[in-house]
């Protein structure tokens, strides 16, 4: 019997980019929840929790609930003068290229301006993080394979002067 072709599923582009736009404003206007709909696209995000998009109709869609500790700035860091790399999506954090390879940077490293810090997987896409300023990683808030959401701390850094 002869397989039957897929039905094709909408492209990724503009799923990423509605739920970068609603991440950008659930941040700016103070908002937990925020759900928008484009043709057959509808993306829904909320603070604390997680949630694929879904062509519709979809079923109803539990939220994984996502907890945050609180982290300190280790003794002797002028929190001041530091850099905070934030996540700039919802997604899954990897430290690493893949299972098997060396994370990208450790505490205490010294990065570039530029140079990747992590991955964060968002619908099926790797989006590399990469740093906004040269200096010593001082903290990495995320543990490998863990959700992160948007502008969430992933790294301090302590720029180089």
């Amino acid at each position: 019997m002869p397989s039957r072709p897929r039905p094709r599923a909408p492209q990724d582009g503009p799923v990423v980019d509605l739920a970068r736009r609603l991440g950008a404003l659930l941040g700016e206007l103070g908002l937990s929840e925020i759900e928008a709909s484009v043709g057959r696209i509808r993306v829904r995000l909320q603070r604390g929790g997680v949630q694929t998009a879904a062509a519709a109709p979809a079923p109803t869609q539990a939220i994984a609930s996502v907890e945050h500790p609180v982290t300190s700035v280790p003794a002797g860091a002028d929190s001041a003068s530091m850099v905070t790399i934030e996540a700039p999506m919802v997604g899954t954090f990897y430290r690493a290229s893949s299972p098997t390879a060396e994370p990208y940077v450790s505490e205490g490293d010294l990065v570039k301006e530029g140079q990747i810090l992590c991955i964060i997987e968002a619908m099926k896409l790797m989006n590399e993080i990469e740093s906004k300023a040269a200096g010593r990683i001082v903290k990495i808030f995320v543990e490998n394979a863990h959700p992160v959401e948007f502008g969430q701390s992933l790294f301090l850094i302590d720029p180089t002067r």
